[in-house]
């Protein structure tokens, strides 16, 4: 049994009301986002699309060839002050960091990784695969990367709806309605890759499941 002095030198790691550490929202936040932004490569390499706010600025991106990290981050500024005044100020600076952070690692990654050809469906699956994986570790540490992510947890944490399920039929709506941008056979893929990234939610991110220990 430790001695009355070791107890009170013995101080247990800071952690955020979800039971997480400092240390651990951090490598969540890095992991997470370096993980959606190999994902959005692939997605641009493929010429493919993605839903949500995502998708907005990917069809930005395409019609004006304006900078993809920008426009993702002024579409967002709507939403983020939604999730300051529903979700408070901790999801919202969780949020703000996660969506800085991909813009940064979508922007670079060209120097640093370059794929010499890729099949759009393999793009779209696994693409799709990777971008909900990254977005579930982000869900799971309390963040999301705004647009209908923010929309979504929301109405799952007041509502009971599921995220994944909302955020997927806001994305193949988003997608289908590409139609003018991008070409049928790429609209069909992106489609698959937004059921795809979506299903990851579903499945694996429901209401009461995970509690961080």
């Amino acid at each position: 049994m430790p001695s009355p002095e070791d107890q009170s030198t013995t101080v247990p790691p800071a952690k955020t009301e979800a039971g997480h550490t400092l240390f651990d929202d951090v490598q969540a936040l890095l992991t997470g986002t370096l993980v959606v932004a190999l994902g959005i490569a692939m997605y641009k390499k493929a010429g493919l699309l993605t839903g949500g706010v995502t998708g907005v600025a990917f069809l930005s991106h395409y019609a004006s060839g304006i900078n993809f990290g920008l426009l993702l981050v002024g579409i967002n500024v709507p939403f983020y002050i939604f999730a300051l005044k529903r979700m408070g100020l901790a999801f919202t600076v969780k949020s703000l960091i996660s969506l800085a952070l991909v813009a940064f690692f979508t922007e670079y990654s060209p120097s640093l990784l370059r794929f010499e050809w890729l099949h759009p469906v393999v793009a779209g699956v696994v693409g799709g695969m990777l971008m909900g994986v990254g977005m579930l570790i982000l869900f799971r540490h309390k963040a999301s990367l705004g647009g209908f992510g923010v929309l979504a947890l929301y109405l799952q944490e007041t509502r009971g709806w599921r995220a994944g399920t909302v955020q997927m039929a806001l994305d193949c709506a988003i997608v289908l309605g590409s139609a003018f941008v991008v070409e049928p056979m790429l609209i069909a893929i992106s489609v698959l890759g937004a059921v795809v990234l979506n299903l990851s939610l579903a499945t694996n991110h429901k209401n009461g499941r995970y509690v961080a220990a």
